[in-house]
């Protein structure tokens, strides 16, 4: 396997499925060897044996992303048994619509932790290796929700619009330092979070 890819460490957050699924899977195939984190283990699992099943390497790991402590174990996992991190996508992330009368405050509460919180924590696990190295790519899946607030999906628009923010301060904050950072707005992708909405 060739390319910019080959060799290179890259760990992806959101790994079971959707987005950061097919993400892992590529960047598998074009020679990394990665860290997939996410929750669901057997899902995890079955990605690796995939992974395997064409030659590549990968280790799952099993992290809440809201949750700091899991994260930083799980970056320490992917150090001690891939080497050190090329390239972090911090793209775990929920989407729960907001409701009006009462609000949902336990869902808005966890967007946000997921969302927003998730990606500080990913992006703190991996920064202060990368910034010692003068070498590294810190990459958020936003949305292009975070450019327009939707009716009763506040929470999910207001979480985004916070990661573009936050991306756009530590881009700049990173210039000459040798590390990276992107932000990624899709759209609307075919996945298990988008395909219970009810609209088109």
């Amino acid at each position: 396997m060739n390319g910019a890819f080959a060799g290179k460490v890259a760990v992806v957050t959101g790994a079971s499925s959707g987005i950061g699924r097919e993400l892992g899977r590529q960047l598998a195939l074009h020679g990394c060897k990665v860290g997939l984190i996410a929750r669901r283990e057997a899902q995890l699992h079955e990605l690796v044996a995939q992974v395997a099943a064409f030659g590549g390497t990968a280790i799952p790991l099993i992290a809440d992303v809201g949750a700091r402590e899991q994260v930083e174990a799980a970056f320490a996992t992917v150090r001690a048994q891939l080497g050190p991190i090329d390239l972090v996508i911090a793209n775990a992330g929920v989407g729960r619509p907001t409701l009006r009368d009462p609000v949902n405050m336990n869902d808005v509460e966890e967007t946000f932790r997921i969302n927003l919180m998730g990606v500080v924590y990913t992006v703190s696990a991996a920064l202060p290796e990368m910034l010692a190295r003068k070498t590294g790519h810190l990459v958020a899946v936003s949305s292009l929700a975070a450019y327009r607030a939707f009716p009763a999906e506040s929470a999910y628009c207001a979480s985004k619009a916070a990661v573009n923010v936050y991306m756009d301060g530590l881009r700049i904050h990173l210039r000459g330092t040798g590390v990276r950072a992107t932000t990624i707005c899709p759209g609307f992708v075919t996945t298990p979070m988008t395909e219970t909405n009810k609209f088109y």
